[in-house]
């Protein structure tokens, strides 16, 4: 990638359902990652899960990951800090869909579907519907330059317990 274009990012959205508004603050990492850009997960094996604590591209980041979203809001990322699912985590990505092909439809409405569906992915999940779960959820979503730049289609669902820190997967939690 020509590194004076903008690097890629995807956008965190905080409370589904219960968003007004999404905040677009510019995604920072580390000197070494705006020069060289985040790695992919440390991985057991191809596609495997996360072995060891990292700031993983937003693009490596696959379903049964565990993350350490920072809780500041909304925000556009171009990396998440991914730990083992062992280790104490506040977010796991639970399910992800590719949108469809063709002009970038903007921000709210890509935020529309990612919340659609991520609620409707919710219960087969935690085996408890969104309305009678403590949890609650962040969908991940391509920003504009994303999507046109690297015809980046991916939603993903994010789960988290809250402010404190959980272990292990929340998949059947049924909280």
């Amino acid at each position: 990638m020509d590194s004076t274009r903008p690097r890629p990012s995807r956008i965190v959205a905080a409370g589904a359902g219960l968003l007004t508004s999404v905040l677009l603050l510019s995604g920072c990492g580390s000197i070494i990652d705006s020069i060289t850009g985040p790695s992919e997960a440390q991985r057991d094996e191809p596609g495997g899960e996360v072995t060891a604590a990292s700031d993983a591209d937003v693009f490596s980041i696959q379903v049964g990951d565990c993350a350490n979203v920072p809780a500041d809001g909304s925000e556009q990322v171009t990396s998440l800090p991914v730990v083992p699912c062992s280790d104490p985590h506040t977010d796991e990505v639970y399910a992800e869909k590719e949108l469809e092909a063709g002009d970038f439809p903007g921000d709210e409405e890509v935020l529309r579907q990612a919340e659609e569906f991520c609620l409707a992915e919710f219960e087969a999940f935690v085996g408890l519907s969104y309305d009678e779960s403590a949890l609650d959820i962040w969908p991940m979503f391509p920003a504009k330059e994303g999507w046109e730049i690297q015809d980046d289609r991916v939603i993903q669902c994010l789960i988290t317990a809250g402010a404190e820190p959980t272990t292990g997967s929340l998949k059947g939690a049924g909280v």
